[in-house]
């Protein structure tokens, strides 16, 4: 996970980004500068929404509950320090992105952004010490990522390489 903190930290110099959906981020920027780091991982796919996002090595997947699944988890990965990644579909009756962020600033989640992640138009903020970024889906749904808890330096590096990395399933 330190390889990632530096290599995206590199990464958000050279873009100027401060936060993660404030510009147009690719996986295409970030993907030389993970290999010439020896970062390694692999994609995960999630067929019952067409998306794929990269898990590091050491981020072993947690079976999921029944009740994890009526709340709409479908992947939950766990790294022995205590880093999570949470991947959540959630039926929001058509809700837009716009009518969302609304709603995580009621709830008390701070830094919302919107920009486009891999093509995607997305919102990302932080939550209870954790970074997310959320999407819409033509079925009505949320697909949510949640990535934490961040580090207490306020170094966002690690979360957001992960939740740079999302993109469609080819």
């Amino acid at each position: 996970m330190k390889k990632i903190v530096a290599l995206l930290l590199t990464l958000c110099l050279m873009l100027g980004c401060t936060a993660l959906a404030d510009s147009d981020i690719t996986w295409e920027q970030i993907a030389p500068m993970m290999e010439a780091a020896g970062v390694k991982g692999e994609f995960v796919t999630f067929d019952e929404i067409a998306v794929k996002i990269f898990i590091p090595e050491g981020m072993n997947a947690a079976e999921l509950s029944d009740e994890d699944r009526e709340n709409g988890y479908i992947g939950y990965y766990v790294a022995e320090e205590g880093d999570a990644i949470a991947v959540q579909y959630v039926n929001m009756q058509g809700m837009t992105l716009e009518e969302y962020a609304a709603q995580v600033a009621e709830a008390g989640a701070t830094e919302i952004e919107t920009g486009t992640v891999n093509g995607l138009p997305c919102i990302s903020y932080e939550s209870e010490g954790n970074m997310s970024c959320s999407f819409t889906t033509e079925q009505g749904y949320i697909l949510e990522v949640t990535v934490g808890p961040l580090n207490d330096d306020g170094d966002k590096t690690g979360a957001s390489i992960i939740l740079a990395s999302i993109q469609a399933a080819e």
